[in-house]
């Protein structure tokens, strides 16, 4: 059962919004290797608006995944891609049908 959850948007700069739609694509094969990813998903809120959901086993997943290669290529060239820096927030899953 999943109980935890992150959910996190970016803004584009302008112009970056495909670059933006490859990276996160390309990001699915590091998430794959996550253990403790039990569900992650690459989104498109509007135009300029992206976003990241990952649900987990527990905290200690959600901590794993904070701390793992998409995190750090994202901050990474967070100056580069978006706007701001991005809005990270950590949730709590109430209900779920989780992928697999």
């Amino acid at each position: 059962m999943v109980t935890a959850g992150l959910l996190v948007r970016v803004h584009a700069r302008p112009g970056k919004e495909r670059e933006i739609e490859n990276f996160l694509r390309d990001s699915l094969v590091l998430v794959e290797d996550e253990a403790d990813t039990a569900g992650w998903f690459a989104l498109r809120i509007n135009c300029a608006t992206f976003g990241i959901f990952g649900i987990f086993a527990d905290d200690a997943g959600r901590l794993a995944h904070q701390s793992g290669k998409v995190a750090e290529a994202l901050m990474e060239r967070a100056d580069e891609l978006f706007t701001r820096p991005p809005t990270i927030e950590r949730v709590d899953v109430i209900a779920a049908d989780p992928p697999g």
